[in-house]
Order: structure tokens, then sequence, then C-alpha cells
């Protein structure tokens, strides 16, 4: 009984432990958006340079995801997560340290970069590193931990730089305020630094190493002893399937198949505009509501809390129903949205209707291709190829949100989308061009996980 007991607190605590990797990417991605108003005035930047501090991070993104494939194969899932938290923590401080260089702005950026490292290598290892290690009748919902860990970091950042804003003048705040913002960020990366230190190495990368009796061990203390001896038979077998010797190749048609399905899938999440609302949401509602910047609290706290509550219902909702019907729904939901919103604007009867599409929007969203994306990818792809696909997959995703949200402005600004057929709704019809997209591909090339053992999911592909 006292074992059971154990090793139910055991998995929440390792899930709990590696879904803080999302936090700090909500938090870090937040952090900046409240610290620039601020950072900008004290730098004096032009509005290119401006840009380029706070899309720094995005390149530190890509680089991490495409680093965190072969450093997960080499060093495993546990340390590489040990790593991005000290990325967080360097970032963190040395943001908030900006004048320690003779070129502030450069170190600013260096700084920002380091963080998206962090955040790079977190986002590929964190929902990999959970589903390897959770049993399959739960794993959907443990890994949707990560997505209502970047929604709670965004959230919980929000809060933090408004307090910190708040309780300083203008003055304080351009000369040290922002700083503080990035400091805040000290106290969640040394928590999950900490913590990384007790969680297990993944029983399927010890199995990969050839290292079976750890990760025995390990499967033992989640599955008990029975269940355990069972999986490790099949994982041992899926990976013999392959001579230990011989080298993957990844070109070969089967496995790029697979890459490819699950890097369209990963840069589709962000082709459906999500980013495109969060970044510039403020603006449609100001539009809709006739909200002043006086009232971006209100409208951050409204697209966050919707944003929670529907991350929630997918969490209880991905082992019950499946992966593929939750991306069902919520594309339906998003694809309905995006027609209130885009149809208002096109119709100039900007309103109410607009703010419910894009609280239907994001609703749907927070539903389906948020999290139940981390939870596929975490779980589709083979044993022999996970780290190196999952890479791949998340530097596509991260390419994807370059694309986004450079391009959504310029078609914003665009003579044809402010013309007099589209009146500003032309970016809406786009994405739901590409939402279109998301059913025929799940319909089509993504297999039903719920309930299967990750080497189960492999004979799909066969």
């Amino acid at each position: 009984m006292l074992n059971k007991m154990k090793n139910s607190f055991f998995l929440p605590l390792i899930a709990a432990v590696s879904a803080l990797g999302g936090l700090l990417f909500g938090y870090d991605t937040g952090v900046i958006n409240g610290a620039q108003f601020y950072l900008t005035e004290y730098f004096n930047l032009s509005n290119a340079l401006k840009g380029w501090v706070v899309g720094s991070a995005l390149l530190g993104c890509f680089i991490g995801a495409i680093a965190a494939g072969p450093l997960s194969i080499k060093i495993g899932r546990k340390w590489s997560l040990i790593i991005s938290a000290m990325f967080f923590t360097l970032s963190a401080y040395g943001s908030g340290l900006p004048d320690i260089f003779p070129q502030s702005v450069s170190a600013l950026v260096f700084f920002r970069i380091l963080g998206g490292l962090g955040i790079g290598v977190a986002s590929m290892n964190a929902p990999m590193y959970i589903a390897e290690i959770a049993p399959s009748n739960i794993r959907g919902r443990m890994v949707t931990y990560y997505q209502l860990a970047i929604v709670i970091g965004f959230f919980v950042v929000f809060l933090v730089t408004y307090f910190i804003g708040n309780n300083l003048t203008d003055a304080e705040n351009i000369a040290f305020g922002w700083r503080r913002m990035f400091w805040s960020e000290l106290i969640p990366s040394l928590f999950f630094l900490v913590l990384l230190f007790f969680v297990p190495k993944s029983p399927r990368w010890l199995a990969l190493k050839g290292k079976d009796d750890e990760a025995l061990l390990v499967l033992q203390k989640i599955n008990g002893n029975k269940k355990a001896s069972m999986e490790i038979i099949l994982i041992k077998n899926s990976l013999h399937k392959i001579n230990e010797g011989a080298k993957v190749n990844y070109f070969s048609k089967a496995i790029f198949f697979i890459i490819a399905v699950g890097t369209l899938l990963s840069m589709l999440q962000q082709f459906t505009g999500i980013n495109a609302v969060l970044y510039y949401g403020a603006d449609i509602f100001e539009k809709s509501l006739g909200f002043g910047k006086e009232d971006v609290l209100a409208q951050q706290i409204l697209l966050a809390l919707v944003n929670l509550v529907f991350t929630f219902v997918a969490m209880f909702t991905v082992d019950k129903f499946g992966r593929k019907p939750l991306l069902y729904i919520g594309s339906i939901g998003m694809i309905v949205g995006f027609l209130l919103l885009g149809i208002t604007l096109q119709q100039q009867y900007v309103g109410v209707l607009s703010l419910i599409g894009v609280l239907i929007f994001i609703a749907s969203f927070a539903l389906s291709m948020g999290p139940v994306v981390w939870v596929l990818l975490s779980e589709m792809f083979p044993n022999k190829i996970r780290s190196v696909a999952m890479s791949v997959a998340v530097a596509g995703q991260w390419a994807a949100n370059y694309i986004v949200s450079q391009s959504f402005p310029v078609v914003m600004g665009s003579e044809i989308n402010n013309g007099t057929h589209w009146n500003g709704a032309l970016p809406y019809f786009i994405f739901i061009a590409f939402i279109l997209i998301i059913v025929f591909i799940t319909y089509k090339f993504i297999p039903e996980t719920k309930g299967k053992s990750l080497e189960e999911i492999e004979g799909f592909w066969k």
C-alpha cells in the first residue's frame, strides 16, 4: 500500500517538474511584452531595433530546438532539461544587467537569445520526457501539463510585470523597473533547476543506451513490477528491430514521411494564427469594445482566462475522447470563431460578435491544437528516431511562429486587406484555409494514439 501511494505521487511530481519547462516558456515569452515598453525608452530604440530586441529570442528558440535532438540522444532528456534551466537562469539574470558590457543593447539581445535556447531545448525535451515516462492510459493528460504550464506562465508573468510596473513611477520603470521584470524569472528558473535533480532519467532513453536494469527500476516505480516487466520487453523489442550498431537513415522513405507529417502538424499549430491573436489581440479588443490603452489588463486577463479554462478542459478529455476528436472539434470551433471575426470586420459591423469570435477561437485552440499537438508529437515517433524527429518538428514550429509573427502586420497593413472588399478581414480567412488543411491532415495521416503504448503506436506507420 505504501509503495502504491509513493508511486501515485511520484508520477505527478515528475510531470509537474518537467512541465515547469513549459511555464518558463510562457514566462520568458511574456516577460519581454511587459518590459519592452520601458526598455525601449531606456535605450531609445528605433522601431527596427525594438523588433530585433523583442524577437531575438525566436532565433535562440530555433537553434535550441535543432540542437535539442542530438543533445537529447547524447546526454538524455533529464540533463537536456537541466541545461535549458541553466539557460533560463542566465538569461533572466543577464537581461536585467545589460550595462555589464559596453554595448548594452547587444548584451540584452545576447541574453534574450540564451533564453530562447532554453525555450527551444525545453520545448522539445519536456513533452517527450513526460510521454516516455507516463503510463499509456494517462499519457495524454500528463503531456497536456506542458501546455497548461505555458498558459499559466504567460498569465503569471503578466500579473508580475503589471504589479512591478504599477508600484513604480514611470521614471523608475524606465531606470530599473524593467530589470526587475526580467529578474522575476529567476524564481521559477532556479526552482526548475533544483527540482530537476530529483527526477529520474527517461526509461526509454536508458534502454536506448543499453541500461535495461536502470530503465526497469524507473518503470517499476511508476507502473509496478508486473507491468514494468512487460513494458521493458516491448521497449527492447522496439529498439532491437534496428541493429544496435546501425545508423538510422532519416531520409529513407518511411522515416522521412513520419517526420514530415509530424513537422507539418507542428507548423500548422502556428498557422492557425494563434500568435497573431495573442500578439495583436489588444487592437482587436480596442475596436470591438472601445477599450483604451488603460484597459490592456482587462483584455489580457480575458484572453488568458479563456485560454486557461479550456486548456483544463483538454487535460481531462484528451484521454477520454482521444486526440483526433479534439482536433476535429477544435478546428470547427476555430473556423467558426474566425468566421465571426472576419465577417464582422468585412461588413464593418465590428462589435460584441467580433469579440465573441476571438474568444471562441482562443477557446477552441486551447481545447485542441494547443495541447494536443504537443501530445501527438511526443508519442507519434518511434523510439529510435524520437529525439531527432521531435527536434525537427519543434524547430519547424518555431520557424512557422516567426513567419506568422512577421507577416501578420504586413498583411494587416497591405492595400488589398484595407480595401473596400476585405476591410481588414483577409488574414483571418487565410488562417481559416490553414485550419481546413489541419482537418484534412488529421483525417488522412494522424494516428489515434489514445490508450496505446509508445511501442504500439509504432505499428501504425508500417
